[in-house]
């Protein structure tokens, strides 16, 4: 059995977004599914693993940090296996740049992305690894912000005519307030999360991307 453990949110939009990735993976996998929260949605997922059940939590989030290193390793049955999180992947690169053409960048521009932030260690290296990954990707320079944690703040990266680039799986607090952080300091775009639209299935493609929702499922699966 796969559990995805997504962080939860006050926010409906974005606890859909977990619902709607875990339905996705579900109708991939000869495995059974589960989706779950950390906090602030149902089920919590110690609710979704019994003792002595065969299963994997996989964490939809995408870096190390608190949840990833601590707290969920704390909170698992006895038995029941934890797979690193989704990233960083040149997958989510990959969806990253397909966000940041959907909302109109410009082709290399330069391009901020976002995170939520972490004081972990593992974070921080996850977080530049990352950050180089969408920089490969877009090919041109990408500059790191943060929300919280270590790292510097939006209105102190975000330079006039940037294109910023959430790091976040789906809407919520976070993405809204980097949204207008961001245009504060003088972004042209800020594109979508990479959630943001589940039901995306775009018919145009240059490349082998089938949709950035697709990516993530495959991603997801492969942790397992």
């Amino acid at each position: 059995m796969i559990v995805t453990v997504a962080h939860g949110s006050r926010y409906a939009d974005g606890n859909a977004v977990a619902a709607a990735l875990t339905a996705q993976v579900a109708e991939q996998s000869s495995q059974p599914v589960l989706g779950a929260y950390v906090e602030l949605c149902d089920p919590v997922f110690e609710e979704s693993t019994t003792a002595g059940a065969p299963a994997v939590v996989v964490p939809l989030l995408l870096s190390s940090g608190y949840h990833v290193c601590r707290d969920l390793p704390e909170r698992l049955a006895p038995g029941v296996g934890l797979t690193p999180p989704l990233g960083p992947d040149p997958v989510i690169a990959a969806v990253q740049v397909e966000r940041l053409r959907a909302a109109g960048a410009e082709p290399g521009c330069p391009v901020t992305m976002v995170a939520t932030g972490s004081r972990h260690p593992g974070a921080q290296r996850d977080l530049a690894r990352a950050c180089d990954l969408l920089a490969r990707a877009w090919g041109g320079e990408v500059r790191l912000a943060t929300m919280t944690g270590e790292g510097r703040r939006p209105a102190e990266v975000v330079q006039p005519g940037d294109a910023v680039s959430p790091y976040l799986l789906a809407p919520g607090h976070f993405s809204r307030s980097l949204r207008e952080q961001s245009l504060a300091a003088g972004a042209s775009v800020v594109a979508e999360v990479i959630g943001a639209d589940p039901a995306l299935r775009s018919e145009e493609h240059t490349s082998e991307l089938q949709s950035p929702m697709y990516l993530v499922c495959r991603l997801l699966l492969e942790k397992k």
